[in-house]
């Protein structure tokens, strides 16, 4: 059996949080509400989206917000997106060295497979794996299909939040968490990831 490697997407592979904030706080102004700051927004990133709104809006305002999200961000995810440095060559490296690849992501499924294609990243990548419709990250419930999918045997969980730590914990694997993403160093620290580094180079010594 294969050895799989499962990576988030958002704050991980893709420096995506610049599109993803600037959609967020967009829909509150859509409504006539107003936004909450930056710093916030970001803190809560790799929630589901409606999670996420309810952090700051009323119960009744959730799903228009949500609604707005999704008509915008379409049209948008990949104003500023980028790959972090350093990701193509070495999912390339990981494909070369025969692990699976898979992404475990809260974002739905078909949003997912477009950010990953617009960043180059498809075909370094054996599967996308969105949350459509089940238990989102801490919940393993996302690493699991993607590993199922894949018909692998999962070795390592990486990741860029305390969500991704736990998730991966949750389904039997290492975790591997950076610092570069959502969440920061004091902070992952806490959720006792095997690995925490700056950035994702570290992950080939520990293989």
């Amino acid at each position: 059996m294969k050895r799989a490697i499962v990576f988030d997407l958002d704050g991980t592979l893709v420096d995506s949080l610049g599109d993803i904030v600037a959609s967020f706080r967009w829909a509150f102004g859509a409504l006539g509400l107003e936004a909450p700051s930056e710093a916030t927004v970001v803190a809560e990133v790799g929630l589901p989206l409606e999670a996420m709104y309810a952090r700051f809006a009323p119960e009744g305002a959730v799903a228009a917000l949500a609604a707005a999200y999704r008509r915008h961000y379409p049209r948008h995810f990949a104003d500023r997106s980028r790959p972090f440095p350093g990701v193509p060559e070495l999912l390339g490296e990981l494909r070369s060295r025969g692990y699976a690849l898979a992404v475990a992501t809260t974002k739905r499924s078909d949003m997912a497979d477009r950010l990953v294609a617009a960043m180059g990243l498809r075909d370094a990548l054996d599967h996308v794996q969105g949350t459509d419709g089940f238990a989102h990250k801490p919940a393993p419930d996302v690493v699991l299909r993607a590993l199922a999918a894949l018909g692998a045997e999962g070795e390592w969980m990486v990741g860029d939040t305390v969500h991704d730590v736990v998730a991966g914990r949750a389904a039997g694997l290492r975790t591997y968490a950076v610092t570069w993403g959502t969440h920061d160093e004091q902070t992952l620290r806490r959720a006792r990831p095997d690995v925490l580094a700056d950035d994702l180079q570290g992950l080939m010594s520990v293989l």
